[in-house]
This record gives structure tokens, C-alpha cells and sequence, in this order.
């Protein structure tokens, strides 16, 4: 009962940061609507985001977790609706980057497929940590077993959408940019993300507790 009470209050209590990034989100999400020549494409890119984001924004409200958290999710969300307005392959900076270091393709979508392991494994391991209690080295592992197996599932919606349900769509929303082995490289990237934050993350640990042991024995 006290659990209760204590999550009542916290989800009526105002959270004036979320507030702001949520409506800073907002915003760019509604800009990116406006101005992407695409819209058919936006509509089925941000599918999730429409479905998951209030779910979201109430587990933040209502379990108060790191600022760092909240940070990671809104840099994710943000590098998603801007690849969403373009398309992902016809992102700018991307073809900058193909243009500049002579690549075959626009490396935009590798990019956030790399940003969703190393920004999202950072919340799944606070909360994993947080409100589960799991700590030792089943914090670091899980959030990165947690990443592979949603980079696979999402994967598997690019399919089902692009190849059954729209297959007018499959170029434009799927997105292989003629790269038989894309699904594989974009989980990959997902997984190199999430274990290179978790392995920061757990240096980062390791060297807070051995700095607390050294002064706690002077």
C-alpha cells in the first residue's frame, strides 16, 4: 500500500525536465511531419513512436529515473524522426558523409541502428538496476541481451510491413540501399552500441567503488 502511495505521488508530481523534452520532441516530430516528402513513409517509421511514446513518458513520470536516462531516450527519438522526415537513405548528413569518405551508401541508418544499442541499453540498465534490483554483472549483460532481441524483432516488422502488408512501400521504408546482408549489419551495429555503453557504464562503476573503498580506508 505504502509502494502505492509513494507512485501516486510521484506520478502527480510534475516533472518540469520530462515536461520540457517532451514538448521540445513534440515540436521537431511535428516539423519533421510538415517538411519530409514523404509522408506516407513517416506515418509507418513512426508508428512505434506514437504507439510507445505515452507509455514511455508515463513510466519516467512515475518511476523517476537518472536525468542521463532521459537524455539518451530524447537523443534516440530525435536521431529517429529526423532519419523518418528523409527517409533514412536521402538523410543530409548522411550523404555528406558518403559524398566525403567515398562510402556506398548513405551510413545515416547504420548510425542510428548503432545509437539505438548505445543510447537505449543506458535506461534499460537503470531500470533494470533501479526498480529490479538486479545488480553484479547481470545489469550490463541484460540491457545488451534485452537490445539484440528487439533490433531482431524490429527487423522482423520491417519485413511483415515492407514485404506483406506494403509492398509498394518495401524501397522507401525497408531501406536495404541494395545491401543483401542490411538486416544482419544494422543488428550488429545495435549490439557493437549497446556493449560498448555497457562496458563504459561498468568502468564507470568499478572505478566509483573502488574510489569509495580507498577513502573509506584512509
Amino acid at each position: 500500500m505504502q509502494n502505492l502511495i509513494q507512485l501516486s505521488s510521484r506520478i502527480h508530481r510534475p516533472n518540469t525536465f520530462l515536461i520540457r523534452l517532451v514538448g521540445v520532441f513534440f515540436l521537431l516530430w511535428v516539423f519533421t511531419f510538415l517538411f519530409t516528402s514523404d509522408r506516407t513513409n513517416w506515418l509507418i517509421e513512426n508508428l512505434l513512436v506514437i504507439l510507445l511514446t505515452p507509455m514511455v513518458v508515463f513510466i519516467l513520470s512515475a518511476w523517476g529515473l537518472q536525468r542521463a536516462t532521459y537524455y539518451f531516450l530524447f537523443t534516440f527519438a530525435t536521431l529517429h524522426v529526423i532519419g523518418s522526415q528523409y527517409a533514412y537513405a536521402s538523410v543530409p548528413f548522411g550523404i555528406w558523409l558518403q559524398d566525403t569518405f567515398h562510402l556506398l551508401r548513405n551510413p545515416y541508418d547504420r548510425m542510428v541502428h548503432f545509437s539505438f544499442g548505445f543510447l537505449i541499453a543506458f535506461p534499460l540498465q537503470d531500470i533494470i538496476k533501479q526498480k529490479f534490483k538486479v545488480d553484479g554483472w547481470r545489469q550490463y549483460i541484460m540491457p545488451i541481451e534485452i537490445i539484440l532481441s528487439l533490433s531482431a524483432f524490429f527487423e522482423l516488422i520491417e519485413w511483415f510491413i515492407g514485404g506483406v502488408l506494403m509492398p509498394n512501400c518495401e524501397k522507401t521504408y525497408v531501406g536495404t540501399q541494395g545491401d543483401i546482408w542490411d538486416a544482419q549489419k544494422d543488428m550488429a551495429m545495435a549490439l557493437l552500441g549497446a556493449c560498448l555503453i555497457m562496458w563504459i557504464v561498468s568502468r564507470i562503476h568499478i572505478s566509483k567503488k573502488r574510489a569509495a573503498i580507498s577513502a573509506a580506508s584512509i
